[in-house]
């Protein structure tokens, strides 16, 4: 849709209408961050490899259906849409959309490294089923993880199960006749392998403190000490993409003929041989490319031919270079190193014995870019991200096709 013409009155609808557009994806951040931070930690660390991609349409509806690695911290989902826009040359008409969970925008420390807006500066959308059909209205491809939060907090005590599958892309597969693109994701799960889950303890994290679960020991240290909250070994993490379902085909053979509506019952069936074919293929692509799930020898390969020194691409520097290059994109540069390094002393207090609440403290008594003193309440939400998106409410500008 054109844009109106210069000098356009106010009152035109047209003009109305673009107001309420909203669109919180950041090409030129996401660009700027997989070439000075993310893009490096990808190519020297994880160094993703994407398979099947050419299966993949250009254009949606389509939906693309992934497995958790059942770590802490969704590394996986991170990387496999960062590979995916690089395969599509980084070209924002083609950016698949992932959608999250609501709960990672709750808190600051559930979004990574506590960067405001991260999942839906990189194209995330909140994961609602009012959502999900909007976005499949506009024609888009979706990224979804059908086991939900269970996926990530499974634990390594469960890797390589899935969990039972949400309905809500089955609804929206059959409704909108868009096929599902199962993706195995091959050793993520040894990204965190001391991560151990256990229901009873979770389910009191989700009463006391509103975080889905709490793995340990991994998550026990997080406690302690910020940044290994954001903790990673070296998974060679490898994604396939396997031959599109066909769920519409998968109704009939239930006898459903009402793809609009269809019982829930039959949804529930039909994920659930879905989630049956997805573990038969990822059980497949695990025994093929995930017996050795750090490859040494290519990681090795990757430290010395990287263009940063390894340092800089380790765990422990992640927190700091990623929160450093969302600050840099709004202040001036340092007049030297040293206050260069002094204004960000507040990041210091990730490595601090139980430095959380310092943290906290910090964002509350430093102006912007380092915090939210002087922001009014509503635009401190704003700022963070902390409220649900509907789309019925703010919704995307109409999808540009590629």
């Amino acid at each position: 849709m054109a844009a109106p013409p210069v000098g356009a009155p106010a009152t035109d609808r047209h003009s109305r209408r673009l107001r309420l557009w909203y669109d919180p994806f950041d090409p030129e951040y996401c660009r700027d961050l997989l070439d000075r931070t993310l893009g490096p930690v990808a190519r020297q660390y994880f160094r993703p490899r994407l398979i099947g991609a050419e299966r993949l349409p250009a254009r949606g509806p389509a939906i693309l259906a992934a497995n958790h690695s059942g770590n802490a911290f969704p590394y996986d989902a991170i990387m496999l849409d960062a590979t995916l826009w690089r395969a599509d040359e980084f070209a924002v008409a083609r950016k698949v959309r992932s959608l999250f969970e609501p709960a990672l925008t709750e808190s600051w420390w559930m979004r990574p490294f506590g960067i405001d807006n991260f999942w839906r500066r990189g194209g995330g959308v909140d994961m609602t089923f009012d959502n999900f059909e909007r976005l499949m209205q506009r024609g888009d491809r979706v990224l979804y993880f059908p086991e939900g939060v269970p996926g990530i907090g499974k634990g390594f005590n469960r890797r390589y199960q899935l969990q039972p599958f949400k309905t809500s892309f089955v609804v929206m597969a059959a409704r909108h006749g868009a096929p599902v693109y199962p993706i195995s994701i091959v050793n993520g799960e040894w990204i965190v392998p001391f991560g151990y889950t256990f229901r009873f303890l979770d389910g009191i994290m989700q009463r006391v403190f509103r975080v889905p679960f709490l793995p340990i020991p991994i998550g026990l240290l997080g406690v302690v000490f910020p940044f290994m909250w954001y903790f990673a070994f070296p998974a060679h993490l490898v994604f396939v993409v396997g031959r599109p379902i066909d769920v519409r085909a998968m109704m009939w053979r239930e006898g459903i003929t009402d793809f609009e509506s269809p019982p829930r019952a039959a949804a529930r069936r039909v994920a659930e041989r879905i989630r049956v074919l997805m573990q038969q293929e990822l059980d497949a692509e695990v025994a093929l490319h995930g017996r050795r799930p750090f490859e040494v020898a290519s990681l090795w390969k990757a430290v010395v031919g990287g263009t940063l020194s390894f340092g800089r691409v380790l765990p422990p520097a992640w927190t700091l270079t990623m929160v450093r290059q969302d600050r840099d994109r709004h202040r001036p540069a340092p007049r030297n190193r040293l206050l260069g390094l002094l204004r960000d002393w507040d990041l210091l207090f990730f490595y601090v014995p139980f430095g959380w609440p310092l943290l906290s403290l910090a964002r509350r008594l430093r102006r912007p870019p380092y915090g939210y003193r002087g922001l009014h309440p509503e635009e401190r939400r704003d700022v963070q991200g902390q409220f649900l998106w509907r789309l019925v409410d703010r919704p995307l500008p109409p999808h540009r096709q590629p």
